[in-house]
Parts: C-alpha cells; sequence; structure tokens
C-alpha cells in the first residue's frame, strides 16, 4: 500500500480534497487520508508515477513532501 506524507491540510475538508484527488486517479481505490499526521495511504492496481501523485496533489494547493 503506497503512502505519501501531505502538508498543509488543516481541517477535515483538506483531507477530503486530498481523498477524492487522489481517487480520480485510474486505478486508485481504499484512499485514507489522516489529517493529524498528513499522511495518505491508498491501493493502487498498478505501478503509478511518483510525479502524477504529487502533481496531482499540488494541483490542489497541498505539498507532497518526502
Amino acid at each position: 500500500m503506497p503512502s505519501i506524507i501531505v502538508k498543509g491540510m488543516s481541517c477535515q475538508h483538506c483531507s477530503m480534497s486530498v481523498t477524492k484527488a487522489l481517487q480520480s486517479l485510474p486505478g486508485v481505490t481504499n484512499v485514507n487520508v489522516d489529517l493529524l499526521s498528513g499522511k495518505a495511504s491508498f491501493d493502487a492496481a498498478e505501478a503509478l508515477d511518483p510525479a502524477v501523485v504529487k502533481k496531482t496533489i499540488e494541483k490542489i494547493g497541498f505539498e507532497v513532501v518526502g
């Protein structure tokens, strides 16, 4: 299960935005975003390019760290 650290989330609305953004990627399921830790984990049907994941999150105003 891949996971990323998302910086800049401050409320439940932020975590829902990240969840929806990740779910919009082809083959991504079981998205879980933890607001307190900033960790977002998900299942991917096939390997995802980390640059695509990062761009998707940055497009909605957050930063991927790590």
